[in-house]
């Protein structure tokens, strides 16, 4: 194979790893001999050139994907489509909703909460049982921020002036029992080891903790978010995020489809691609 430096997102350079390529691939379930296709493409192309990119390695992966296999293209893109549910980050708070209510949570977003102290802006609190539990949804755009100790200290002092105080929620009255920190990049190491302290509060990251991550979330649950469909155009991808709906497998609703203006081609091509990235969605929508 041949040797070639990228260029990161953050400016650094280093030697491409194929085997990095490999398994990310690997991960998301794309078949030997198509990886073999694209570690034999990527090392190819880059006979005439010393250095790329990452967002050029990822633009021609995700091309080759795309004509071969579909549903893998987009668990490829899938940390994109999560980053494209901006930019205000409403939209990702119903997507971490969508999270809780697929683990059998009731929910509610954008909450006004009183503190001991003061009030607090909560963006998703989910309830079941004898469980409570709010969450900050940090979302970016840019994949290199993170979430540092600065914000885990702010966030940390606001659940601080909730705990011991008790809500009506879900028709009972409840104390929080958890607080969560749920961002699409990654927390810092220093924020981490913070968290790690704190037995009442939990992160998630797209790739923290090691085992049910967001990424792990988002394919346990098929919770792919209608950003990763490459069967409609990004005005109708915002058209449908500005309405309140998040999730691709939404798409399969007949009733709520009848409000927009698609022909049955276009309706049909919608199907085909989320019923190929859902394994359970055919019989819920029959």
């Amino acid at each position: 194979m041949n040797e070639f430096y990228v260029i990161k997102a953050n400016g650094e350079k280093e030697l491409f790893d194929y085997k990095k390529l490999e398994s990310s691939l690997k991960k998301i379930n794309t078949p030997d001999d198509l990886i073999a296709q694209v570690v034999a493409e990527i090392s190819n192309d880059a006979k005439n050139k010393e250095i790329v990119t990452t967002h050029d390695i990822y633009r021609q992966v995700f091309s080759i994907l795309r004509k071969k296999h579909k549903p893998v293209a987009v668990r490829y893109s899938l940390k994109k489509a999560v980053a494209m549910l901006g930019p205000t980050g409403f939209p990702f708070e119903k997507f971490v909703a969508e999270i809780f209510k697929a683990q059998g949570y009731e929910t509610v977003t954008d909450q006004l909460i009183k503190g001991k102290c003061v009030e607090h802006e909560i963006d998703v609190v989910a309830w079941k049982k004898e469980e409570m539990i709010m969450v900050e949804a940090k979302f970016h755009t840019d994949f290199n921020l993170k979430s540092d100790l600065k914000i885990v200290l702010y966030v940390k002092a606001r659940y601080d002036d909730i705990f011991g105080q008790e809500y009506a929620v879900g028709g009972t009255a409840r104390k929080l029992t958890e607080g969560w920190i749920i961002t699409n990049t990654k927390f810092s190491s220093t924020a981490i080891q913070y968290g790690q302290c704190q037995p009442l509060l939990k992160f998630v990251g797209w790739n923290y903790p090691y085992d049910n991550n967001l990424h792990d979330l988002i394919e346990k649950y098929e919770l792919i978010p209608l950003t990763a469909l490459t069967s409609i155009t990004t005005s109708e991808k915002n058209l449908f995020l500005s309405r309140g709906i998040i999730l691709s497998k939404s798409l399969l609703d007949d009733d709520m489809m009848k409000g927009y203006s698609f022909d049955e081609n276009k309706i049909k091509s919608i199907k085909d691609e989320v019923n190929g990235l859902c394994e359970h969605c055919r019989n819920r929508f029959k």
